[in-house]
């Protein structure tokens, strides 16, 4: 009897460091995930760094043009008569 219980409670042990393996495994494998995807994420606020200045660049270009615009729109035109 004695013999029966302990052999059962050693599988339960076993088990038991199974699953606790396994569950290792599981948190190391979610950490290399988390580890790429931060670096995913750390790439994508650099290119949007970069599309953000992009797109400064082009509303500071479109501001110069507009006010060349408006002063050649705005001066006056001599008109020939025929």
């Amino acid at each position: 009897m004695l013999l029966n219980e302990f052999l059962k409670d050693h599988r339960k042990v076993e088990e038991q460091e199974r699953k606790m393996s396994e569950h290792s495994r599981k948190a190391q494998e979610q950490e290399a995930t988390i580890a790429e995807l931060k670096a995913s994420v750390g790439q994508q606020q650099k290119g949007i760094e970069v599309l953000t200045a992009q797109l400064k660049e082009q509303v500071a270009q479109i501001q110069k043009i507009s006010a060349r615009f408006e002063v050649s729109n705005s001066a006056p035109q001599a008109v020939s008569q025929r």
